[in-house]
């Protein structure tokens, strides 16, 4: 496929390629640039390469009590990251450990749970990092897919994430 576009012919057309690249991340709240808001397919705010999506996160064990945050949508982040102040007021418990290297190439620990998170009438799982002071709030890839959504990088838009399901 990349051989084919480089020699100078084009993609199929019946077929669309999303290459998925890691977003900007661990900018701080502080040193965002402001935010203009575009309503391409879901209701999200893009800015200077940031997409920020508004989600109601909870805890599986109670999903009609929820808390709205602001996320960065961040692609090339596996885990999404929720302050742990809220999670621990939704009663959202730890359930391990894990270490994570920074792009600066230093290495923390952060707890790790389980989250509900909604959008519309879009719900899903996915695991949750308790956000330290300084962290980002960010949405990453598993709860992108547990919503069944998926970032175009190219568009910094929000796409439905085709559902398949194999059946042997």
């Amino acid at each position: 496929m990349q051989d084919f576009v480089k020699s100078g012919g084009e993609a199929p057309a019946e077929q669309e390629y999303i290459f998925c690249i890691p977003a900007y991340a661990g900018i701080s709240r502080e040193a965002r640039p402001p935010i203009a808001k575009q309503t391409p397919f879901l209701e999200q705010e893009v800015a200077m390469g940031l997409t920020v999506l508004k989600i109601e996160v909870g805890n599986p064990a109670n999903p009609d009590v929820t808390e709205e945050l602001e996320f960065l949508i961040d692609s090339g982040a596996i885990y999404s990251v929720v302050p742990t102040p809220v999670l621990e007021r939704l009663g959202i418990k730890p359930l391990s450990k894990q270490e994570f290297r920074l792009a600066d190439g230093s290495r923390i620990a952060r707890k790790k749970g389980v989250a509900l998170f909604k959008y519309g009438d879009m719900i899903g799982g996915a695991d949750v990092i308790f956000g330290e002071e300084g962290d980002s709030v960010l949405l990453g890839a598993f709860t992108l897919e547990a919503l069944g959504l998926c970032l175009d990088p190219l568009r910094r838009e929000l796409r439905p994430l085709p559902m398949i399901l194999a059946i042997f």
